[in-house]
């Protein structure tokens, strides 16, 4: 039991970070950090002894979570597939994980640069193959998908407490456009018009 109470204590730790780390920058006060998660400051320094080691700590698992979608992706034999899979599942990762909805693909400060760069180098590769089978436009640039992130964002900035899930008819716009074929797929239901009068009124949630 103390054991499982410890690693989710390090979980609230982790989301608490990326969410303060997000909205304030790496230099937050780590009581701040530590009143977010819920936990004293005494279980924080329990769970990570320098600040330093709690930046390394939330850049690592940032980078983990493309590391798996990237997996995914690059394991899909449909070139489209593959790479619409790894933009749905970053557009995801933002949209359970809200420290990174201010982010883009990997957070600087902390990364292992070999890491991240892998991660980079996987999602080009996902783009060569998709483009190189006719089915995304070949005019697609990798800097797309962070602008398409940062689109995100503001959606579910905007959306939260009306619509949660309006994030995910954004990311299918977003990919038909990216898309050569005539055929598209049917998209997520639009936001009601009481969902977007409460989003107007109450952005934040």
């Amino acid at each position: 039991m103390v054991r499982a109470d410890a690693a989710r204590n390090r979980e609230l730790i982790l989301d608490a970070a990326a969410a303060t780390f997000a909205r304030r920058g790496p230099g937050v006060p780590l009581e701040e950090v530590a009143a977010e998660a819920g936990v004293g400051i005494a279980t924080l320094y329990r769970r990570f002894a320098t600040r330093e080691e709690l930046l390394e700590a939330v850049a690592a698992r940032h980078v983990e979570f493309y590391e798996k979608a990237l997996r995914k992706g690059l394991s899909d034999p449909d070139p489209w597939q593959g790479f619409s899979g790894f933009v749905r599942a970053v557009a995801e990762i933002q949209a359970k994980h809200p420290g990174l909805a201010e982010m883009l693909m990997v957070p600087c400060h902390g990364a292992d640069p070999a890491r991240s760069s892998a991660v980079f180098e996987g999602y080009l590769e996902l783009v060569q193959r998709a483009q190189q089978a006719g089915d995304l436009r070949p005019d697609y640039s990798p800097e797309d998908l962070p602008m398409l992130l940062l689109a995100n964002a503001g959606v579910l900035r905007g959306t939260a407490g009306a619509a949660p899930r309006a994030w995910k008819r954004l990311v299918e716009y977003l990919l038909q456009a990216f898309q050569c074929r005539s055929h598209r797929d049917s998209l997520p239901p639009p936001m009601s018009g009481a969902q977007v009068q409460k989003a107007l009124k109450n952005p934040a949630g």
